[in-house]
């Protein structure tokens, strides 16, 4: 492996630093930069979140559109998510490119956290696993019209991923100490996916 040319290590080894910087995302003052929308820290240590317009058409920090797929909240939740990134990243960038893997990073990157934020209205989330569900998403198009294994990954790690979600949504995560999930997050990401991948395998026909 190459570090220098393999464009998830550094999302990985951001992600690393990050976590152990803000200690797994208790350091305000450290993820503030982060969040989806920004974050006030007033001298008393109270806290003020901005809205999205404030955000962004205001003080135009595009850049938390993305930045939330950094922040980690746990030793397990790092672990999991970049042992995934690692994974999904390094068969994607071999068998499709580097450009695509970016691609999906940043488009699923915006849409999971858009989606997260828009339905639960808070800040505070974060996390790669919505760019894995949509790194998962797309090999699980391509791979469906594949006459081979396109990327070699089990049939049935896609349906764990999928019953996941639905646990996710239906609350038993919550009920077996999973802490708070970020399910839409996890659907925008797959769903994004999925999209960029009909997309992408449609340019391949024509190409």
């Amino acid at each position: 492996m190459n570090i220098s040319k393999n464009l998830y290590v550094p999302i990985i080894l951001i992600s690393i630093a990050i976590a152990v910087v803000s200690n797994f995302g208790s350091v305000i003052a450290v993820i503030e930069h982060l969040t989806y929308t920004n974050i006030y820290i007033s001298n008393s240590g109270t806290l003020s979140i901005a809205s999205f317009n404030q955000t962004f058409f205001q003080e135009s920090q595009w850049w938390r559109l993305i930045s939330p797929i950094f922040i980690h909240f746990s030793f397990a939740h790092l672990v999991f998510n970049c042992l995934w990134i690692y994974v999904l990243g390094e068969k994607i960038e071999k068998i499709d490119g580097k450009l695509t893997f970016v691609i999906i990073v940043l488009i699923s990157s915006i849409c999971s956290n858009s989606l997260q934020y828009f339905w639960s209205g808070s800040s505070l989330f974060g996390g790669l696993s919505g760019v894995i569900y949509g790194l998962l998403g797309f090999c699980l198009i391509l791979e469906m019209e594949s006459t081979y294994q396109r990327y070699e990954l089990p049939p049935a790690l896609y349906l764990f991923m999928i019953v996941w979600l639905a646990l996710g949504f239906i609350g038993i995560l919550d009920l077996f100490g999973f802490g708070r999930v970020a399910n839409f997050a996890h659907l925008g990401g797959l769903v994004s996916g999925m999209i960029f991948a009909m997309i992408y395998k449609y340019r391949i026909k024509i190409s």
